[in-house]
């Protein structure tokens, strides 16, 4: 389903090459501003335009808001925004039909939905649904930064080149606020030249690379998160992997705790010099059975290689029942993650929202 949370639900519609695709959001109350140059920043950042290592195609991602809001703020109903789709090029794909591109959607789709399957740009598979998901964000971040809640991306590594990793113990907060604001956003400014000579030399080699992005969250009330399935890591995940190309999470010390002794591990307790409870070290990612700590919540989504590339590769001809081969053109990232960035950030924000408001820490 397209639809994500309990308490305040996002409906992403659209496809890649549809006129337009958008969000709907319902369950926000009367009387929420909507911040309008914020979503127009989340837009900007996500754009391919502000990174020669990007797609070319371009849109300028105009969100336009068609219903729940007037004069600047939500009226009680359903919000509801879209951004038409302009810069379309179908031709790209007719080529394609009935040849399944390794490690898309193509095949599994083609055969759940046969003829109906939308190959143009992915349909709705395509990244370029991101575009929806950073609307929803951008609707979010404001009001969890009202209630004292920060969130900052970065990436952490592109291929086998790593920026340096967010501090687990302390906050951070110029550091997380500059990030916001960086269309590639790493700590390290040199990690960012190597990282983009990596992007480009897969570029030149028709080919693609992935990476990792790690996201800091602070502030959030200790206990948040509900038993089970509504758990802090739970909700989180579920949103995270609506991203595509994501294809692993971790949060603090994920796989590599699990090489350690719990005398190792485990993240002692102590009261700082201002009386609050806090943590020794941070293994466990600010979260424990499914509810904040009060330490900073930090995860990495991993992201696979961008599928679409000039390559040649093998694959079937479901029409002529088949081998074939397949080098697929047009405009593609030869690298998501610098795109990705702020759409992580948008998603885990959403969730938090939503989570929020379920488990009654939510002001608006």
């Amino acid at each position: 389903m397209n639809t994500f949370g309990n308490r305040i639900k996002l409906t992403v519609f659209g496809q890649s090459h549809a006129k337009a695709l958008g969000v709907t959001i319902d369950g926000l109350p009367a009387g929420v501003p909507i911040d309008y140059d914020y979503i127009e920043d989340s837009m900007r950042l996500r754009a391919p335009g502000n990174l020669d290592i990007s797609t070319k195609r371009s849109e300028p991602d105009k969100v336009e808001f068609i219903s729940g809001v007037v004069n600047g703020k939500t009226v009680g109903t359903s919000v509801c925004a879209v951004i038409q789709n302009t810069d379309t090029i179908s031709k790209d794909y007719s080529s394609l039909v009935g040849k399944p591109r390794p490690s898309h959607a193509d095949y599994p789709a083609t055969v759940k939905y046969g003829e109906n399957y939308d190959l143009r740009g992915s349909g709705q598979f395509s990244g370029r649904m991101t575009a929806s998901l950073c609307i929803a964000g951008a609707v979010a971040l404001p009001i969890l930064e009202k209630n004292g809640i920060k969130i900052a991306t970065h990436i952490l590594s592109v291929s086998d080149i790593r920026d340096r990793a967010f501090d687990d113990i302390d906050d951070e907060p110029e550091i997380m606020d500059a990030l916001t604001k960086m269309p590639f956003a790493v700590i390290d400014k040199e990690a960012s030249a190597k990282m983009t000579e990596r992007i480009k030399q897969a570029f030149k080699d028709c080919d693609s690379v992935g990476g990792v992005i790690e996201c800091k969250i602070t502030g959030l009330p200790v206990g948040l998160g509900l038993p089970m399935f509504d758990g802090l890591e739970n909700v989180i995940s579920r949103a995270i992997f609506a991203v595509p190309a994501v294809k692993g999470i971790e949060f603090g010390a994920g796989f590599s705790g699990s090489t350690l002794c719990g005398s190792e591990y485990n993240d002692q307790y102590y009261y700082d010099e201002s009386g609050k409870v806090r943590t020794k070290t941070n293994h466990a990612g600010g979260i424990c059975g499914g509810m904040a700590t009060g330490m900073p919540v930090i995860f990495r989504a991993a992201f696979k290689p961008t599928p679409s590339i000039a390559k040649p590769q093998d694959t079937v001809d479901l029409v002529n029942k088949q081998n074939t081969v397949i080098a697929i053109h047009g405009r593609h990232d030869p690298c998501v993650v610098t795109r990705a960035n702020v759409v992580v950030r948008a998603v885990t924000a959403f969730a938090l929202l939503d989570l929020m408001a379920e488990d009654g820490y939510l002001s608006f």
